[in-house]
């Protein structure tokens, strides 16, 4: 008896707080009216602005949201859909070095890795192979004192081997380089002196996305572009989005693709189709790293830094791709709001040149976004508990 009457007023505590109206933030009223100052705020200078409701799709504020404006690095999210949905999620990318039947010479047999880096420091944070170590082992397959040799290399980047070219000039050493088909490669091969294997294709892609990495965002973009049977270049990119859009029955017309990381200022995309993509994609299973790899405010990637300041209530409840070009802030994603969920695409591409306009219309954004951020309440679970005492 003395257990159910101390159960008694806990159970009525819980009841009084379930039946007690949830906060502001909760509200979607509450959503609507802070994306209506988010569309008129002065930081953000005339913005395109979509919210949708993650749960049935429909839009529930929008301005100028389909008028095409320059997405900056939110475009990575369109790189991102395109890899998952073309590449095998565990494919990894090798490369290797050989010394050589040819007297005086190496050579690389590469996969188009994408995930070299130019400088040690970077590759050793991000356990990537760096330029210096592959120059080190291509020196290695010729002889360390050899000062003049050719190399013999298929499948590696124009970047990466201007990159090569430059270092071992620094070395003082006289290489010529000579592209060649994989079978002839293959056929002036010896001893295979060193390999160096990428993480996969999810891994990268989700490195891309948290970190908004542009060579990597470029490369597997144009990887999922050949493997959907386009070219690979920035003209298969353009395509690949397009026909991904229109497989989903997304309109794509308002689509102008220059690039793949968003680097470029021709680009053109709408909030409204971007709004659509990422409702499209919110629950599908296939596209979860997509989901786990877009930055979450206050911890991970190109969110880490922000929201601790502005707006310390939305830690941890903002996953989105940012964006940023001289004259750009851009943001896309999702923002829990209690018991609802949020899609949202800001595009801001009016605001003035310079890091401190920039940085006003990003606290700007964050702090409006922070007034309906709030963690999941209370429910039935807390009422559950309750009923073991």
């Amino acid at each position: 008896m003395k257990n159910i009457k101390k159960a008694v007023p806990c159970l009525l505590l819980v009841a009084l707080l379930l039946s007690a109206p949830q906060a502001e933030a909760l509200d979607p009223g509450t959503a609507v009216s802070v994306f209506s100052n988010v569309a008129t705020a002065s930081t953000l200078h005339d913005p395109s602005v979509a919210l949708i409701d993650a749960t049935t799709g429909d839009f529930i504020f929008e301005a100028n949201s389909n008028s095409p404006r320059k997405p900056a690095s939110v475009l990575k999210i369109l790189s991102a859909t395109a890899a998952i949905k073309y590449l095998d999620s565990d494919q990894r990318f090798e490369t290797k070095v050989f010394s050589s039947t040819q007297e005086k010479s190496a050579v690389i047999v590469g996969e188009l890795d994408p995930w070299f880096s130019l400088r040690t420091i970077e590759a050793q944070k991000m356990h990537r192979t760096s330029v210096p170590t592959l120059a080190t082992k291509i020196q290695g397959a010729v002889g360390k004192n050899r000062h003049r040799f050719t190399v013999y290399y298929s499948n590696l980047y124009p970047t990466d081997v201007a990159n090569l070219k430059k270092y071992f000039r620094t070395k003082h050493r006289t290489i010529a380089f000579k592209k060649v088909t994989e079978e002839e490669a293959l056929s002036k091969s010896l001893d295979e002196v060193f390999v160096s294997t990428s993480p996969t294709v999810k891994e990268i892609t989700t490195w891309f996305l948290t970190w908004s990495d542009n060579v990597l965002a470029e490369r597997m973009a144009r990887f999922a572009a050949r493997a959907g049977g386009f070219a690979f270049n920035d003209y298969g990119v353009s395509d690949t989005f397009k026909s991904i859009l229109t497989d989903m029955e997304i309109d794509s017309s308002a689509l102008n693709i220059h690039d793949a990381s968003g680097l470029s200022k021709e680009n053109r995309i709408t909030a409204h189709l971007m709004g659509q993509l990422l409702f499209k994609i919110h629950k599908d299973p296939e596209f979860s790293t997509l989901i786990n790899g877009l930055p979450v405010s206050g911890q991970t990637g190109t969110l880490r830094s922000r929201y601790l300041d502005t707006a310390p209530e939305a830690v941890g409840l903002v996953k989105a791709k940012t964006g940023t070009l001289s004259g750009t802030v851009s943001l896309a994603g999702y923002v829990e709001s209690g018991d609802h969920e949020y899609i949202f695409v800001v595009i801001a591409d009016k605001i003035a040149r310079g890091s401190r306009a920039s940085n006003r219309a990003r606290a700007t954004l964050d702090s409006l976004l922070g007034s309906i951020a709030a963690p999941l309440a209370e429910s039935s679970t807390a009422l559950s508990g309750s009923q073991t005492l």
